[in-house]
């Protein structure tokens, strides 16, 4: 199987459990005989462990080759959803959570790194875009089942047997094809600080970039009915369309940035964003906030993925892996923040607050992506 498709299924795959979970969960806390609310007992310990398992990766990936580690990661992740079919209780689904938490962020890092050593920028963002794809089949596939009367265990036991699947054929490509370069030696002490400051902006950047994501991804529905009046019809297709735009922005500019270089289309992408926050705050219809919103699909499309394959260019050989790592888990940590943030500003202000926050965090995005991108580039090791 190619690579290229391999690592697409793999991503699209990542996606499964987090879509699948909020339709299971009512089915699941009944069966429990837990209030609904327990769900958030669950989320900080699939967090934790999927950023613990992220930021570690990149130190990994010096150790073990990638297809044995994406195997075991893909491997850990089927345990998880295995155990979420069996789990007589609500302590299980928790220890079950914290296998599937390990197991993804491992893939999630360790797929990112392959990419960045491997994809150019039209199938970094290809792959990234299968993400999309996994978001669509799984709640379609547990509402299909949920409707038979299959029920969520038989659910979480046909996608652990796919993941399963996926591991195995993970581990036909222990072996060369696989590979990504080793890192070089550590830099000297003199340089050790600035990698500090160029990780911290790196993290910084993928934090507030995922925050600004999943941000609209949560309240846009909110924001458009209780705070610009739109029908529910018109709020979920609208919020349906910034997915869809933020899918196609991914396979459409990915090609562009193959032929433009990343700079460019990051550089537009960060102003595109800003713009399209500024244009859902100015006082205006409710199609002129939409179409803010869709423009914010489309500016943020290829960022996070031209983020990764651009790292090495930041940061010295010896850094790459590691930094990756880290900048999965700040992208992990940031998506759940800064929308509970923003949350918590919308129950106390109401709906609208949405717009100036998102104006807000754009502008923190373009101020330290233009600190990251403008510091010198690390020096390239010498040719022996």
């Amino acid at each position: 199987m190619p690579l290229l498709v391999l690592a697409c299924l793999a991503y699209a795959g990542i996606a499964l459990p987090d879509s699948v979970l909020g339709i299971a969960w009512p089915s699941m806390s009944t069966e429990f005989r837990q209030p609904v609310g327990a769900l958030g007992l669950l989320l900080p310990f699939g967090i934790g462990a999927a950023v613990l398992s992220s930021a570690l990766t990149g130190r990994l990936l010096n150790r073990v080759r990638m297809g044995r580690l994406l195997s075991c990661a893909t491997a850990l992740s089927a345990l998880g959803l295995l155990g979420h079919s069996l789990a007589p209780s609500l302590w299980a689904v928790m220890a079950a959570t914290v296998f599937l938490g390990l197991g993804f962020g491992a893939m999630d890092s360790a797929l990112n790194v392959y990419a960045a050593s491997h994809f150019g920028a039209r199938h970094i963002n290809w792959m990234h875009a299968s993400y999309g794809l996994g978001a669509v089949v799984g709640p379609a596939a547990i509402t299909m089942a949920l409707s038979a009367g299959i029920g969520w265990r038989w659910t979480y036991a046909v996608l652990a047997a796919v993941l399963l699947a996926l591991a195995a054929t993970f581990a036909r490509a222990w072996r060369t094809p696989m590979d990504v370069p080793r890192s070089v030696a550590a830099p000297s002490s003199g340089t050790r600080w600035s990698g500090y400051m160029i990780t911290s902006l790196s993290a910084a950047v993928f934090a507030i970039h995922l925050g600004i994501e999943g941000g609209i991804g949560l309240w846009a529905y909110v924001y458009l009915t209780d705070g610009k009046g739109l029908t529910s019809w018109s709020a979920g297709l609208a919020v349906s369309a910034y997915w869809a735009v933020l899918c196609l922005g991914r396979l459409i500019l990915g090609s562009i940035a193959e032929r433009t270089g990343p700079a460019p289309v990051l550089r537009a992408s960060v102003v595109g964003m800003t713009a399209a926050a500024a244009l859902m705050t100015i006082p205006a219809p409710t199609s002129v906030a939409v179409a803010g919103m869709l423009l914010l699909a489309v500016a943020a499309a290829p960022m996070f993925p031209l983020l990764i394959l651009t790292t090495a260019d930041r940061v010295p050989p010896s850094d790459t892996h590691r930094t990756i790592g880290i900048q999965i888990a700040a992208s992990k940590l940031g998506a759940t923040i800064f929308p509970a943030l923003t949350g918590l500003l919308i129950q106390h202000t109401g709906p609208r607050i949405l717009a100036p926050t998102l104006l807000t965090l754009t502008t923190l995005l373009a101020t330290a992506f233009t600190l990251l991108t403008h510091r010198p580039k690390p020096p390239k090791p010498r040719d022996e």
